[in-house]
């Protein structure tokens, strides 16, 4: 178990026009997989790569809870926190995620002090 905390940072690196232009008419919005358990990992991939940073915008989460104990949720900048899964779910859910400007973190509740990036 690593007690370390990653935070994902949310850049917006162009302007909200042209973001909403790149994932807007004809462009493929794109996926992110989030993945908790079924050991004490979770974690948080794009292209087979993990996360480190991402532009603001819309993505298609899709999340794979491995484990009735653990859970996927994701906390960031001006309140915003949303569980994705919970205890004591098991299987996969898919939704449309609009990430802005600013820091997240997404973590398992319930091992929160140790189960988080």
């Amino acid at each position: 178990m690593l007690r370390r905390s990653l935070v994902l940072v949310v850049l917006l690196g162009v302007s909200a026009g042209l973001a909403a232009g790149a994932f807007g008419r004809g462009a493929a919005t794109p996926t992110l997989n989030g993945v908790v358990g079924p050991g004490y990992s979770i974690k948080l991939m794009q292209n087979g790569k993990v996360v480190k940073s991402l532009k603001a915008g819309t993505y298609k989460l899709v999340v794979a809870d491995k484990a009735s104990v653990h859970a996927f949720s994701l906390d960031g900048p001006n309140g915003y926190a949303k569980d994705f899964t919970t205890v004591p779910f098991v299987g996969t859910k898919t939704f449309t995620l609009v990430l802005k400007k600013g820091k997240y973190k997404y973590y398992c509740p319930p091992l929160s002090g140790t189960m988080r990036r």
